[in-house]
């Protein structure tokens, strides 16, 4: 298959970031489920729900991203893109108890499900909200995200067009993309956009780009 962003990729059955149907949520109902996982040596645990990607389990992504990416900052204004029930958010605030942390999604059981997990954690730092409540003059020091491929390219780009852009002077954003749906292109789009792009490590069949801006 060659390494390129398809329009679009049938969904396998989780939701994730712009799959939002309300009408579908209510017929899974709910059955939230426990995660735990350890990222730089710190061990959280946390609810996920049906129809919230990457439920019951942490998905290899997002384990990927937190095998490889250093540690965060303790201070800074930090943003997880497509949060889902909050893991990416959850180990940032913990990380760096200091930092701000904004968690972003459309999907209302996600933004629920992190609302609670930050609650139960004691994670006063988290922020979560839809896209459109962030407001548009705050600027990130760091992005952690496993962008929503599935959406299609389209989607996918607008998206990270919105938050790329918002990335400060010094700020890095790290994502985490599997090989065979498009991370090569998706470096290169990025690079056409202006951003300086380099590759952080590969294992388990994904890759984790560093997205900066150009000094």
């Amino acid at each position: 298959m060659p390494d390129d962003i398809p329009d679009h990729i049938p969904d396998s059955g989780s939701a994730h970031y712009f799959d939002v149907d309300e009408e579908e949520l209510e017929r899974l109902g709910s059955a939230p489920r426990d995660v735990t996982w350890t990222v730089h040596g710190s061990s959280l645990s946390a609810a996920s729900d049906r129809g919230v990607f990457s439920y019951g389990r942490l998905d290899r992504g997002t384990a990927v991203l937190f095998d490889l990416v250093p540690a965060p900052p303790s201070h800074g204004v930090f943003l997880d893109i497509g949060c889902g029930w909050g893991a990416v958010a959850m180990s940032l605030a913990a990380l760096s108890p200091e930092a701000k942390v904004y968690a972003v999604d459309v999907n209302p059981r996600a933004l629920n499900l992190a609302r609670r997990n930050a609650s139960q954690l004691h994670l006063d730092n988290v922020h979560v909200s839809q896209p459109d409540e962030v407001h548009p003059g705050i600027t990130f020091d760091l992005i952690w995200s496993n962008p929503p491929i599935r959406v299609g390219k389209d989607v996918l780009h607008s998206i990270l067009d919105r938050w790329m852009n918002r990335l400060s002077a010094n700020g890095s954003a790290y994502l985490v993309v599997q090989k065979n749906l498009g991370s090569d292109s998706l470096a290169d789009w990025l690079r056409e956009r202006g951003f300086v792009v380099d590759r952080v490590g590969s294992r388990k069949g994904f890759r984790v780009l560093r997205v900066t801006r150009p000094q």
